[in-house]
């Protein structure tokens, strides 16, 4: 199934469950409210062929195009793999803008999205609702926040190290002063001319 053909039956079979369908650098991207992503997902299944979810990641959109898209921060991809007719499509829901950023679970529609959801969870802080067992599974129990957001300090906010008087590990604060990551670029007075 080609590009075209493939726009053609998401545009047959699933035309009410998106609100944009996108179409860049070959691919299909569709994306969907929160109300209807539950539903596009079953139809890209039953319907389209869709049998393999091959990733699904959390993506903070904070700090998008230098600002530009405010509207929405938070969202859950999905890209999904159809053996039979050797395509794939890509979903895409934002959360609504509200801490907690919730979307449903699709476990059971695809079983593989259990780790999937729970690193998104761990890593972006989006809550996926309906999870039998969202808890972290990258980071400590004690971790505080999300490593992959946009407005997470680059060195965290504690530091942990083991006490050898108390003979347990420890939490404090974190004690190096933030620093500019920007590399210092020297050029010769006539480089490049």
């Amino acid at each position: 199934m080609n590009i075209q053909e493939l726009q053609s039956a998401v545009e047959v079979q699933a035309a009410s469950l998106y609100d944009a369908l996108i179409v860049d650098r070959g691919e299909i991207t569709l994306e969907c409210s929160v109300a209807t992503y539950r539903d596009l997902l079953l139809t890209l299944r039953d319907q389209l062929g869709f049998e393999q979810l091959i990733d699904l990641c959390g993506v903070d959109y904070l700090s998008y195009k230098n600002g530009k898209r405010k509207e929405k921060r938070m969202a859950a991809v999905s890209h999904l793999l159809s053996v039979q007719n050797n395509c794939r499509i890509r979903v895409r829901v934002f959360a609504p803008d509200a801490e907690p950023f919730v979307v449903p679970s699709i476990i059971d529609i695809y079983a593989v999205a259990d780790w999937y959801e729970r690193e998104a969870f761990d890593l972006v802080g989006i809550v996926f609702a309906n999870h039998p067992d969202l808890r972290r599974i990258l980071t400590d129990y004690n971790f505080v926040g999300h490593p992959l957001r946009k407005d997470f300090p680059v060195s965290g906010y504690v530091e942990m190290c083991y006490d050898e008087k108390e003979k347990r590990v420890m939490y404090q604060p974190v004690s190096i002063e933030p620093r500019e990551n920007t590399p210092r670029i020297v050029r010769e007075e006539h480089y490049g001319g």
